[in-house]
């Protein structure tokens, strides 16, 4: 079945850097479009960044500069760079595939940014 596992989340002071990773198994990973959601404590569940074939990226605008969202296809693996980090990044992150017409969602991992 379709599993995605998220890793890397933490704590960091603002302006540090993180690194998500995103492993994906049940499907093809080289042929579907990965994606990172975020959700903030008290909100809805937003949209961060996607990933189409090798290397066609979207990022939203809050976030564009700062993330990175990239794969290694070999690897069945994803990722998010996060730099220069602030205290309204913090949220759980979530990696998501759109498959046979069904979401599938992560885990989880918590990313919190605080001095």
């Amino acid at each position: 079945q379709v599993q995605l596992v998220e890793s890397g989340g933490g704590r960091m002071q603002p302006g540090g850097s993180l690194k998500l990773a995103c492993t994906g198994s049940g499907f093809i990973f080289s042929e579907q479009q990965i994606n990172w959601f975020r959700r903030a404590p008290g909100k809805e569940r937003e949209w961060v960044a996607s990933i189409i074939g090798d290397s066609y990226t979207n990022h939203r605008n809050s976030v564009e500069g700062r993330f990175t969202i990239s794969r290694d296809n070999a690897k069945n693996t994803a990722w998010l760079q996060m730099n220069d980090l602030r205290p309204d990044d913090t949220a759980i992150y979530y990696c998501n595939v759109y498959y046979l017409r069904q979401n599938y969602w992560g885990q989880g991992t918590q990313v919190t940014v605080s001095s």
